[in-house]
């Protein structure tokens, strides 16, 4: 098992010098029309920034990009008569359960993939994405990735791999509190290093086996402040109780 810890962001100095670039950078937005005004709240102008290390001027044009994107993708506008077809194998689904950090969980499973859209497929992600924000209690910001590779092939798209670091990375930044990999593929750590970069990286957890998965509980106990009942193949329900 190898653990990627979550490795510390460059932090304006002080609360007040945070504050001071969250008020910088929203006078960099200048006036924004109602649709982008809900989303550009306080604390995703801060995410923003986190991303790009406190700074403003970076921070100011991924963000607008973002704003762009979902001006003519209008993500929050896809309904499940839109992915219905995606969803039927469950290979990428919300539980519906918080951890104990209030943090929605999302699960995915790239071995379940059942159609050859990339379009439609990028489309059930950014939907599954927006129901696991929209669940996140008041104050959160993060959520929790598992990712099961029982059954995976080689046969996964690289194309929609490369689109779907794209989207996630650029516009749904510091969204991710930790990520727990199952049975990942060397060729999948390799393409999350390259294709999400080495800060978003280090937020993983690696784990080579279900029997490893059980036998490092414990261990887990003390990383992941997670407490959920997981179904991660069939019928069979694994219980993952972690206290911060």
């Amino acid at each position: 098992m190898r653990f990627m810890a979550r490795k510390g962001q460059d932090e304006p100095p002080s609360l007040a010098e945070e504050d001071a670039r969250v008020q910088e950078l929203r006078a960099s937005l200048g006036q924004l029309n109602e649709r982008d005004t809900r989303y550009a709240t306080d604390a995703c102008l801060v995410r923003y920034l986190r991303a790009r290390n406190w700074n403003v001027k970076k921070a100011e044009k991924m963000l607008r990009d973002t704003l762009q994107w979902r001006a003519t993708y209008k993500p929050e506008d896809i309904r499940w008569e839109d992915i219905a077809k995606e969803a039927e194998t469950g290979k990428v689904f919300r539980v519906p359960i918080l951890d104990k950090q209030g943090r929605s969980v999302l699960m995915m499973r790239p071995a379940k993939q059942n159609t050859t859209s990339r379009e439609g497929q990028i489309k059930q992600l950014v939907y599954s994405m927006e129901n696991a924000i929209s669940n996140l209690p008041e104050g959160q910001e993060e959520m929790v990735w598992l990712v099961d590779f029982k059954n995976w092939s080689k046969n996964i798209s690289i194309k929609l791999a490369q689109e779907s670091a794209y989207v996630l990375q650029r516009h749904y930044p510091e969204r991710l509190g930790v990520g727990i990999l199952l049975n990942p593929p060397h060729i999948f750590e390799a393409f999350w290093q390259v294709g999400f970069g080495h800060k978003f990286a280090r937020t993983m957890i690696c784990i080579s086996g279900y029997l490893e998965f059980a036998m490092h509980l414990e261990f887990c106990v003390l990383l992941m402040s997670l407490e959920v009942k997981i179904i991660l193949y069939g019928i069979t329900v694994i219980t993952v109780e972690v206290i911060c």
